[in-house]
């Protein structure tokens, strides 16, 4: 039994050391490098890039991230609630309106921010439409702006909380909320007291789904924050191509996923404490 499980289980090690513990090694061996004068990496060895982290500029962008990894965070449980709770009770029409949830998916996630683009600049089609009305004279500046970053990021990830709130929400069952009404509770009262208390896995998945990505995002913040709402990811993209210092961005990348686990290790932790 045990070499059974062993062969079935070896795929999967062997995915997991060749993806993700052999390039963790590579980069923790990058980090503790030195650049070279033109490009390149070698000695001597030194922790001078893990110093760098935590020099003030990147603290405040680290924390810049982390706050608006948040909001994103925040507005998409507020968002992606109500949607999973209207799909969970939709009967015969659930799976179509799970496929509308998914349907951004079938296009490059490239192309989707370029949309936004065009809707949120200044001669775009939300200005134009505004301007028409006679709403506005002068374009709103919608881009280039924490506003449009996180409408990028919540564009982008809300289908990572609907799916699990919604997983969650439709193995609930309905009897419960019967139930409550019987007793005299509220629809209000029902949802804070039982429908919110039993989706809490689905609202901690789509928590870590959301906020992990959110907090590494770079592609969002370059193209709709337009260089004046950098984030973290950002940084680590630029020590990697433009500036090519390989070993702090090594460094940044796992000081960022040390965080990053230290931050779940807690919540988890926290979780535990509650349940006994």
């Amino acid at each position: 039994m045990n070499r059974l499980r062993t062969w079935f289980l070896a795929p999967a090690a062997t995915v997991t050391v060749v993806l993700f513990l052999i390039p963790l090694t590579v980069i923790l061996g990058y980090s503790a490098m030195t650049r070279g004068a033109y490009f390149g990496l070698g000695p001597p060895w030194t922790l001078a890039n893990y110093a760098r982290v935590f020099d003030p500029l990147y603290g405040a962008v680290l924390w810049r991230s982390f706050v608006l990894s948040a909001v994103s965070t925040a507005l998409c449980l507020t968002l992606g609630l109500p949607l999973a709770l209207f799909i969970s009770r939709s009967g015969k029409r659930r799976n179509l309106y799970l496929n509308l949830v998914m349907l951004p998916f079938w296009t490059s996630f490239l192309v989707r921010i370029y949309a936004w683009i065009f809707l949120l600049r200044d001669t775009g089609l939300v200005n134009a439409f505004l301007q028409k009305l006679g709403v506005i004279h002068d374009p709103l500046p919608m881009l280039y702006n924490d506003g449009a970053v996180i409408l990028g990021l919540v564009y982008g990830y809300l289908p990572f909380m609907v799916l699990p709130l919604y997983a969650t929400l439709e193995r609930l069952d309905p009897f419960l909320i019967e139930a409550a009404a019987d007793l005299g509770a509220r629809p209000a009262t029902a949802f804070w007291k039982v429908t919110l208390p039993l989706c809490a896995p689905g609202i901690r998945a789509g928590a870590v789904l959301v906020f992990i990505p959110c907090l590494g995002a770079f592609l969002v913040p370059d193209l709709l924050g337009g260089g004046k709402s950098i984030m973290i990811g950002n940084v680590v993209q630029n020590q990697f191509t433009t500036a090519r210092d390989w070993p702090f961005g090594a460094a940044l990348s796992l000081v960022l996923m040390a965080l990053v686990m230290l931050a779940l290790l807690a919540a988890l932790g926290r979780r535990s404490e509650d349940l006994l």
